[in-house]
């Protein structure tokens, strides 16, 4: 069953795991010029764009604890859903755009067990352009209830990093963190046919809670 954190647990603010690379360098920076400030004005003037990006940086990588949803498939990203299409094959890949002011860490749809990991090289076009289809990305595959569940996290032009938390092999609960993808992008999910898609382009999605298909 997914885990249901306690009133303590979602009032607590934690970071993402991966977001250190990024993150010390920024809030060091900001801590060492408002300890400057005390001595000079020009200090304290310096100081305030290195503490507005030290907050901005914290607000990006908060990682906040979820009731997660009841349901087959749940949605994987924070975001709004770019586009529904269905694939050749059957399936219904449902996108979900994640801007740099979305929580930028993914969950696993469905409870079940990887099969595989792949991180696939390519370019950093916006997750919006067409283009983006050639895109860095890392392709999970998941052993599920419904089969195998294909689920893609697409790097763009601000995020250059996709960071898995989990490897091959590993069994997953449905709404487990699995993955970030530093500053958004893009998140594709394929659903498997017969599964109608409950979401529609443009509505708003919550990693965890949103519900993706229909009963």
């Amino acid at each position: 069953m997914p885990h249901s954190p306690s009133s303590a647990q979602r009032g607590r603010i934690r970071l993402a795991r991966g977001a250190s690379p990024w993150l010390l360098p920024t809030v060091a920076t900001a801590a060492l010029g408002l300890a400057r400030a005390r001595r000079s004005r020009g200090a304290a003037v310096a100081a305030v764009p290195a503490t507005a990006l030290a907050a901005g940086m914290l607000w990006f990588f908060r990682d906040p604890e979820r009731e997660i949803a009841q349901g087959r498939v749940i949605s994987p990203a924070d975001g709004v859903v770019q586009s529904i299409m269905p694939w050749k094959d059957g399936r219904t890949r449902v996108a979900i755009f994640m801007s740099p002011l979305n929580v930028h860490v993914n969950r696993a749809p469905l409870a079940g067990t990887v099969t595989s990991v792949e991180h696939v090289p390519g370019g950093f076009v916006p997750a919006f352009n067409k283009e983006s289809e050639n895109n860095e990305r890392v392709v999970w595959h998941f052993d599920t209830e419904l089969g195998d569940i294909e689920m893609v996290q697409i790097a763009g032009a601000v995020a250059r990093r996709i960071v898995p938390y989990i490897e091959q092999g590993a069994k997953v609960e449905q709404g487990e963190r699995i993955g970030l993808i530093r500053f958004g992008s893009r998140v594709d999910l394929y659903l498997p046919e017969g599964v109608e898609v409950a979401v529609e382009v443009g509505q708003p999605t919550t990693a965890g809670v949103t519900r993706l298909d229909c009963d």
